[in-house]
This record gives structure tokens, C-alpha cells and sequence, in this order.
């Protein structure tokens, strides 16, 4: 398993991943090509290959100054529970770090127990509450990591 910055030819994978993830809230095509084609400066767009190269997760991370974002992880439904979400999240960290970030945020439904203890796990702790921040009128729970150089 590798993971590599997302190219062009990676789009319609990544634009089918999103929809399963958050169909809500995809990604669309166009603005995935706009992103990996460099035009949103801010955006980098991880991806996890697996076997033959095949692409099965991938990381949405933004970096402004100090502040990086994570913005989100999916991962193919028949390749969860393998680790994956952990290699991307570490890339985004590693990524965060090179780029200057001395944080790292996220947001995370407040009825999505796996994923709080997912972030838990890497050591993320619970800065804010969004009440109705998501469409449904769910709860948004602000986490954060900090990235001080060791």
C-alpha cells in the first residue's frame, strides 16, 4: 500500500469514492480536476493505491499558514478496515507538517462514534461544537492535532 499525491487520471476514481463516502457532500468531477490541476493553491489531494496500482482511499487536506485542514478520508467500502485510514491520515499529517502547519483541524459528526475514537486514537482532542453544521442539523464536532516539530 502506497500513498501518492493524486494525479489527473486519478479524478473519476476519487469523484466515485466521494459519492459513496458522502453523497451528500461530494466532490464533483470538475471540481476535483480543478483542485489536482493546481488551481486551488490550498488543496492537496492524497490517494492510497492497492494491489495493481488501483486506487482505493484518499485524503482532502487544505494548508493555510499555520493551519492545515482535513477535510476529509474515504475509503473504498470493500478495503475499510485494513489500515488505510490510518496510512492516509499519517500522509496528511506528514504532509501538514512539511508544509508548514502547526495544526491540524477537522470536523466530525457528533453521531459518528468510530470516526471520533479513529482521531482519538491519533491523538486529536475536541476544540468546538457546530450546532446544525451539517445538512441534516447534525452537530459538527471541531478537532484538532498539533503538529510541533518533535
Amino acid at each position: 500500500m502506497t500513498v501518492r499525491p493524486a494525479e489527473p487520471e486519478d479524478v473519476e476514481v476519487i469523484a466515485a469514492l466521494e459519492f459513496e463516502a458522502f453523497p451528500d457532500d461530494a466532490w464533483t468531477v470538475d471540481y476535483l480536476q480543478v483542485a489536482i490541476g493546481g488551481k486551488m493553491p490550498t488543496v492537496r489531494i492524497l490517494v492510497a493505491d492497492g494491489e495493481q496500482d488501483t486506487v482505493v482511499g484518499h485524503a482532502l487536506v487544505s494548508v493555510v499558514y499555520e493551519i492545515a485542514e482535513l477535510q476529509r478520508i474515504a475509503i473504498a467500502e470493500e478495503h475499510r478496515r485494513r489500515g488505510i485510514g490510518r496510512l492516509l491520515l499519517t500522509s496528511a499529517i506528514d504532509l501538514a507538517r512539511r508544509e508548514g502547519a502547526d495544526r491540524l483541524l477537522l470536523e466530525v459528526r457528533e453521531d459518528n462514534a468510530g470516526a471520533i475514537e479513529f482521531y482519538d486514537r491519533a491523538g486529536f482532542v475536541e476544540i468546538d461544537r457546530r450546532e446544525r453544521y451539517y445538512r441534516d442539523g447534525a452537530t459538527g464536532i471541531v478537532l484538532a492535532l498539533e503538529l510541533a516539530s518533535d
